[in-house]
């Protein structure tokens, strides 16, 4: 498995001759753009950091045999848009040219109260990488690689350590971190921390791919 990240949420997954894209936001429109070869695009809520309709249609305009795979509170945005999808929810595995990919339903971690608390779908990747959108959903299953949201309105440092500890995958990198860019994208705490824990963390510091 190779994973490119493109920024934020944002990556490209190229599995099994596939290349699959996650969560196609307002953080790096200019970036998801210019990717091709995409068949599958996985959107796991509706805010605006992981889903842009704009952005969406210029992707399909390049990559029109692509299949969005999301849940029916992004779909409804989609079906106004304009925007063909399939609906994935409920922990049900489905085989996607021999790629499977597993939807495990679950709600946005609380920012404050209810404010901004979406339907939000976890999303398992070939039984390999866990992707868990805005949450620190556990799906108690075995975890190879974990995308580990590290910032945010809704996250502590201390709250991301203590995920992945439960979680125990192999390795895991940092999503959810765009509003970090202009600190230069440090991980040192992260780094530190899940080292003790023998957890290979990957930062995409010095590069924007990553093998698995």
């Amino acid at each position: 498995m190779k994973i490119k990240k493109i920024g934020h949420c944002c990556l490209v997954i190229e599995i099994k001759g596939k290349r699959i894209m996650t969560d196609p936001g307002v953080f790096t429109t200019k970036e998801q753009e210019q990717e091709s070869n995409i068949d599958l695009i996985l959107i796991t809520h509706e805010h605006a950091d992981h889903l842009s309709t704009d952005s969406v249609k210029k992707i399909l305009e390049k990559n029109p045999k692509a299949v969005i795979i999301t849940n029916n509170g992004v779909g409804k945005i989609l079906k106004n848009a304009g925007i063909k999808y399939e609906v994935l929810e409920n922990k049900t595995p489905k085989d996607f040219s021999g790629v499977e990919i597993e939807a495990h339903d679950c709600k946005h971690e609380e920012i404050f109260q209810d404010y901004g608390q979406v339907f939000n779908t976890a999303f398992f990747v070939d039984k390999t990488l866990f992707y868990p959108g805005d949450s620190f959903y556990n799906p108690k299953k075995v975890v190879e690689i974990l995308a580990l949201p590290v910032a945010g309105s809704w996250i502590r440092v201390k709250d991301a350590i203590t995920y992945t500890t439960e979680i125990k995958p192999q390795k895991c990198f940092p999503v959810h971190d765009g509003m970090l860019s202009f600190l230069g994208d440090s991980h040192e705490v992260l780094n530190f921390a899940l080292s003790l824990f023998n957890i290979d963390f990957r930062s995409f510091e010095d590069k924007k791919e990553e093998e698995f």
